[in-house]
């Protein structure tokens, strides 16, 4: 009994980890809005590129004791940080084309499916039970209120075929963050440090997406303002987010966390309402009381999975 006690508050304090970065993750649309003469996929790609060398920096000393165990997987470790790489440039190109909120929508709302399905196909867990099922209902349903509460003024800028293919991308992005998801949980099960699995991916993928600024990277030093937007994208919710994420893999299923992060974009529509002065009416209010009704259920009704010890 007092096992499970503790199983069960590792398995909450993962949760709450997941949804501490999310909430991270929430705020960068609000802060790149404040470089507009920066590309996104600048942002992205700087953001993620020195968040990862900045989590390979605080886990260093995990990486040289879990060296000789993700050289054996590497892989995993390619594989996931071929996801990272690709998920910047997709997601906020799906933006740029199809509109911040279709691409939000689609890249958020497909990934819970592309990582209950890796699960299933490759780890051979069955996450598909029927609060899981409720849950995910309530999230996408909730998260298209959202959507379209915000997409209505601005859809007519995007033509259709850049609106087909932003969506296109946005199931990309979906696709590549359910990878690395589903490849860190994997790394972490194999008996690798948590932080050694996010960061031995992010490095990797630091070596793709950094060398990228050379062509999109106009403007990112251009003036204070546009530092700061950088420094911040990149040491908050890139690095400290995705060591939160790291450390909720631990005691959460990688299907279980991906739904979690539908808090991100309820966070999104809050800032941008109350900071960025964007209207959001009663459906994407609605939405947000769905995707909270999703974030109980998962919190408190999913199925934990095995806590991992580690070293400290």
């Amino acid at each position: 009994m007092h096992t499970a006690s503790i199983n069960n508050v590792n398995h909450q304090t993962g949760h709450l980890a997941i949804l501490l970065g999310s909430f991270l993750w929430g705020t960068t649309g609000t802060v790149a809005s404040l470089a507009p003469d920066v590309s996104p996929l600048a942002i992205g790609a700087f953001a993620m590129g020195v968040g990862g060398l900045l989590q390979a920096l605080v886990a260093l000393k995990n990486l040289q004791r879990d060296a000789k165990q993700l050289w054996q997987l590497k892989a995993y470790v390619a594989g996931g940080a071929l996801g990272i790489a690709v998920y910047p440039l997709t997601f906020y190109s799906a933006m740029h084309l199809a509109g911040v909120a279709i691409g939000t929508v689609v890249t958020i709302g497909s990934a819970p499916f592309a990582t209950a399905l890796l699960e299933w196909l490759i780890s051979k867990k069955n996450p598909f039970n029927k609060t899981w099922l409720i849950s995910l209902g309530f999230g996408l349903l909730g998260i298209l209120l959202l959507a379209f509460s915000e997409a209505a003024p601005t859809q007519a800028a995007h033509s259709q075929w850049d609106t087909v293919i932003g969506i296109i991308l946005g199931l990309i992005a979906g696709g590549s963050y359910a990878l690395y998801a589903w490849i860190g949980k994997h790394m972490i099960e194999q008996g690798v440090h948590s932080k050694a699995s996010m960061s031995s991916m992010f490095v990797v993928s630091a070596c793709i997406l950094l060398p990228s600024l050379a062509l999109t990277g106009e403007h990112l030093f251009a003036s204070i303002n546009n530092i700061s937007v950088a420094l911040y994208m990149a040491a908050v919710p890139m690095f400290l987010g995705y060591v939160l994420f790291g450390f909720g893999l631990k005691t959460t299923h990688a299907s279980t966390a991906t739904v979690l992060t539908l808090f991100e974009p309820v966070v999104a529509a809050i800032f941008a309402v109350t900071i960025v002065g964007e209207h959001l009416g009663f459906s994407g209010w609605l939405g947000m009381a769905l995707i909270g009704a999703c974030l109980v259920l998962q919190s408190y009704t999913a199925k934990p999975s095995s806590a991992i010890p580690e070293k400290p």
